[in-house]
């Protein structure tokens, strides 16, 4: 859940100057599968209120009449509040959820509990969706590009045999990076080629906007298997390249392909909240493998992964990780 139950605890603490401490409600199980694969749910009391948090899985922004007929399915099963908690919401749905008087939390941003008469909207994130955005086959060119310095130029066929796509994937790469200005595409011969800027430091500044969290999700795993899930990731890999301390939970990724195929051992148990002994699992949309170097991911794609985390230890760990690349 990427945190964000920590993030939900520390921002009512600092904008109502309440402490609260969710705990994972008993009665999930008698929900129908498909809120619980929607939400995480959680029992909280708010200023002596029950309430049951429920936290999005999903990034992706749910129509405010969905989720009020959730909320509404919810409440056969819960007779208390229940909260909407979500990582970021467009204008027009939070006015829309605010219509259909949802309670809802963007912890670090805004919070609608009108059953308690707050309603603190000052702030808000504006979700851009104009921005374009790599495919991650077109990301691991770039990130190929700033982790080889010595080939001068590169042809879809060589970047397919190097990275694991087909050359027809490669060329579109090629297509998408022409399309943002990104490196110069040439016709030698009958090949296309691929030049970037020698100055790998300009390269990663100017590819930022584009390049994306190669992360798809994460999840809570306990396992029995005799080696690690995948490559170190998160916090871990954060502590490998700083100061940073290692996590209670060791943090692994995992490409997607691998975990559909690793998911449905029974020796391995999918858990809905942290728990001692447990490990944070990232799956990635591409090969972690693919530039990682003993066994930790690499620090261009940790970057990405982990820039968005409001947390000002990792802010600085990740600029002394990014200090000591040797440009």
């Amino acid at each position: 859940m990427d945190q964000m139950d920590i993030s939900f605890e520390r921002y009512l603490k600092e904008a109502l100057g309440i402490y609260v401490q969710l705990q994972k409600w008993k009665e999930t199980e008698k929900l129908p599968f498909f809120l619980r694969d929607l939400y995480v749910f959680f029992e909280v009391s708010i200023l002596g209120t029950s309430c049951l948090a429920i936290f999005s899985k999903d990034e992706v922004e749910q129509t405010p009449a969905s989720i009020r007929k959730h909320l509404l399915q919810i409440q056969k099963k819960w007779h208390h509040e229940i909260i909407y908690v979500q990582r970021k919401v467009s204008a027009y749905n939070r006015k829309r959820l605010i219509e259909h008087k949802v309670p809802f939390v963007i912890p670090g941003n805004q919070m609608y509990l009108p059953f308690l008469g707050i309603d603190l909207r000052e702030h808000f994130k504006k979700i851009r969706n104009k921005v374009p955005r790599f495919s991650p086959s077109t990301q691991t060119v770039v990130l190929y590009a700033l982790l080889h310095d010595g080939e001068p130029r590169f042809t879809p066929k060589k970047l397919a045999n190097r990275l694991g796509y087909t050359a027809m994937t490669m060329t579109r790469a090629l297509d998408e990076l022409k399309g943002v200005g990104l490196g110069e595409i040439a016709m030698e011969g009958r090949e296309r080629t691929l030049r970037f800027d020698r100055n790998r430091k300009a390269l990663w500044e100017n590819a930022l906007k584009t390049l994306r969290s190669p992360v798809k999700k994460r999840l809570w795993v306990k396992h029995s298997l005799k080696k690690s899930l995948g490559m170190k990731a998160g916090l871990s890999a954060l502590a490998h390249y700083s100061a940073l301390a290692q996590p209670a939970n060791p943090v692994f990724a995992l490409e997607g392909k691998k975990w559909k195929g690793l998911k449905t051992r029974k020796n391995l148990r999918v858990l809905e909240i942290r728990e001692p002994g447990a490990c944070e699992l990232e799956i990635w949309s591409y090969p972690p493998e693919l530039f990682a170097i003993d066994g930790v991911v690499d620090w261009f794609s940790l970057h990405l992964s982990m820039r968005a985390v409001d947390d000002e230890r990792v802010e600085s760990a990740l600029e002394e990780m990014m200090e000591q690349v040797a440009w």
